[in-house]
């Protein structure tokens, strides 16, 4: 790339990447305040291509990986596609595709995404995720509740005595072998499309640079790769844009 957009990148001399250790299908911690992950890989590779080091920038949840892109104390990010954070972050389009799902006890009467919206009823979500803004939209009758962070959202639903959690397919999976007695609803509430971000600020020309790395990395393999070489199921390659 250019040393003009190297600049707009890196203002630093090091490309900021923001990295959200909250949802387990992008991120998880490692050694001495590391990650590692697809989000880490994708990172590592857009700064080799300015031809810069990476920093991460590691964050428990999506909500403060967005507040710091937004803010520029991080150059890139990676988050859930969300008319909301669009107001301060250009989007690419998306390089996985997640499922958003509920998670219920065992003995919870409900059997359906189309039973959790009714008066009554309380949802546990991560404070800020895409998930929580989504359902803020989406939940008339409901009430929603917040716990912290994504990966703290069933531990809180049973410590408040929710009636569903709310949260990505992995991590509920995840819970609920660890902790026995829940279950998932049937399907999913919503996809989630999990896609690069830089401010708004840098311009239009980053932006386009971004959607451009980002649809190189799924057309030739890299994302797949990265979804293998991490061990995640569940999750698809999201297809090329029909620019590309």
């Amino acid at each position: 790339m250019t040393d003009h957009l190297k600049s707009i990148f890196a203002p630093t001399g090091r490309l900021r990447a923001s990295i959200n250790v909250g949802n387990p299908i992008l991120a998880a911690r490692a050694g001495q305040g590391g990650a590692r992950g697809v989000s880490v890989d994708l990172a590592t590779a857009f700064a080799a291509r300015l031809g810069v080091e990476v920093e991460l920038v590691v964050l428990a949840s999506a909500g403060e990986s967005v507040e710091a892109v937004s803010a520029e104390s991080a150059d890139i990010g990676f988050f859930a596609v969300d008319p909301q954070r669009g107001a301060s972050i250009a989007f690419t389009e998306p390089y996985v595709l997640i499922e958003g799902c509920y998670l219920v006890r065992d003995a919870s009467p409900l059997q359906g995404n189309d039973e959790v919206d009714r008066e009554g009823t309380s949802v546990m979500v991560g404070k800020g995720s895409a998930y929580d803004l989504y359902l803020s939209r989406a939940l008339r009758h409901a009430t929603m509740l917040r716990a912290p962070t994504s990966p703290a959202v069933v531990d809180t639903f049973l410590e408040q005595g929710a009636d569903v959690a709310a949260g990505v397919r992995q991590q509920l999976e995840a819970d609920a072998r660890r902790l026995g007695g829940l279950r998932l609803l049937p399907g999913r509430f919503m996809e989630i499309r999990q896609a690069m971000g830089v401010p708004k600020t840098r311009g239009d020309e980053a932006a386009q640079a971004l959607r451009r790395f980002v649809e190189d990395m799924k057309a030739s393999g890299f994302v797949a790769d990265a979804l293998r070489r991490h061990g995640i199921s569940g999750a698809a390659v999201a297809p090329l844009s029909g620019g590309h």
